[in-house]
Order: C-alpha cells, then structure tokens, then sequence
C-alpha cells in the first residue's frame, strides 16, 4: 500500500472510530437516560453494558490499529443488533418511520466501511504495520 493509500486509511479509521467512541461516551455520560432508553426496547442492563464495551474497545482498536480486524468485528457484533432493534423503521410510526430509515441506511454505511477495513486491512500507518514489520525483522 502506497503513502497515500495508508493516509487514506487512517482518514477512514478515524473517522469510523469516532462515530463509535463519541457514541460510547455519550451512553457513559447519561448513563441512567441510556439504561432507561435500553430497558424500553426489552435490552437488560448487563447486555448493554457489554454492548458498550464493544463499542468502545472496537473504536479503541480501529482509531489505533491495534488488532484492526477483531475491533471491526466487535463494532459490527455491536451495530447489527443494534440497528435491528434500536433503528428498525418497521417498528416506528408516522414522520418517525423516515427518521429510522435514515438512521437505518446510516449504519449500513457504516458497516460497509467497517467491511472494507477488515477487507484491507489497517493500512502502514497503524499498530498492526509496526507489529508486522517488527515480526519480518526479527
């Protein structure tokens, strides 16, 4: 992968793992409101506790590239789910059901790209490079 193509690729790390850490923080910030929101669609405490985690670990991995292509994996364990039930515009009503169909195709974009990542992999300008060139030198 060329100079430019690993900048690429950070670029699109980056901005896939933000979306995921800031929406992380942001259900550790309001925890209560989140645990409430979660307990309306039938999801127990525990289970969004570990939804949250792999949230945050996965956008962890993906902003560093550290072991890229388990942190995708845990991102896309999270957002399948997730989209189903929290985003569904077969579950809404009324001017909501337009609201969910973008938040819908919006994870599926999302998901695409996390596809991509892992299809790629981290590009030169990660954690996984360096591991892989420091493994070839030795």
């Amino acid at each position: 992968m060329d100079k430019k193509s690993s900048m690429v690729m950070v670029m699109a790390r980056v901005g896939l793992g933000l979306i995921f850490l800031a929406s992380g923080l942001g259900k550790l910030a309001g925890w209560s409101g989140t645990v409430g929101y979660a307990a309306s669609k039938g999801v127990p405490e525990i289970v969004l506790a570990c939804a949250v985690a792999l949230e945050l670990l996965g956008a962890a991995s993906l902003l560093a590239g550290w072991k890229t292509r388990w942190g995708v994996a845990a991102l896309l364990i999270f957002l399948v789910p997730v989209t189903a039930l929290f985003h569904g515009p077969w579950t809404a009503h009324g001017a909501e059901v337009q609201l969910q169909v973008i938040q819908l195709l919006k994870n599926l974009s999302i998901a695409g790209g996390l596809l991509a990542v892992a299809a790629t992999g981290p590009g030169a300008f990660s954690m996984d490079a360096r591991r892989a060139a420091g493994e070839q030198v030795s």
